[in-house]
């Protein structure tokens, strides 16, 4: 949808949208979620759902094609596909509530070892928090994946033990996506399944605040 425009989000939305079964219908939140669609590999469908009552979202218009009434979550522009469909708020968030999207791709300030999300509010008074249907999305869709940078600017850890910050909703995160790991939330806690091209665990530990274990046959992700 939008232009990819930074190459960690982009590592970080490529990854994300290799997995995507085909046929699934997807919300893609706010972010680098927004990023995905125009990296799924060919041939592969998936049904794209937006919050503000769009389901079929095609690519982003060519310059100059803007549809100022049609937008994604991100307030970007974008096009519909052939039998798309176009609806109110309540029939969209009736979607996502009622366990019809099978997966929610979502943004994350901060994922804990339970897959526990917050991803609403930084807890700033300077800025306005944005609730929007994340609460409704993390509640409501079959599965939800965290994508996500693996730190702060500064460096702190994003994945942890338990959430600082005020929680999206508890125990719903099934795999976390980052620029260096692929991390699936099991019973046990977070299991790295891969790890990005150059990286190490030993690096990945120390960029994390949360205990992980690692695959056996730890595979590589490459850009």
């Amino acid at each position: 949808m939008s232009p990819i425009q930074n190459s960690v989000r982009e590592v970080i939305a490529r990854r994300a949208a290799l997995d995507i079964p085909d046929g699934s219908y997807v919300n893609l939140g706010i972010g680098i979620p927004t990023l995905v669609p125009a990296l799924v590999p060919p041939g592969r469908e998936v049904i794209y759902q937006s919050e503000n009552g769009l389901l079929g979202l095609g690519p982003s218009p060519e310059p100059g094609g803007d549809d100022p009434d049609l937008i994604n979550a991100s307030k970007d522009p974008v096009t519909l596909l052939t039998g798309a469909a176009v609806s109110d708020s309540v029939l969209a968030f009736g979607m996502m509530r009622g366990g019809h999207l099978h997966l929610a791709l979502m943004g994350a300030f901060e994922v804990a070892a339970d897959g526990t999300l917050a991803n609403w509010t930084l807890d700033r008074p300077e800025l306005p928090p944005g609730v929007g249907g994340a609460m409704d999305l993390a509640a409501g869709a079959r599965a939800v994946w965290a994508l996500m940078e693996h730190t702060t600017r500064d460096g702190t850890p994003r994945i942890v033990p338990r959430c600082t910050l005020p929680v999206t909703a508890r125990r719903v995160v099934r795999r976390i996506y980052t620029e260096l790991a692929v991390i699936h939330v099991d019973p046990d806690g977070l299991l790295v399944t891969h790890i990005a091209d150059g990286t190490t665990p030993n690096e990945i530990l120390a960029r994390t605040a949360a205990p992980l274990r690692f695959r056996d046959g730890l595979e590589t992700a490459r850009p």
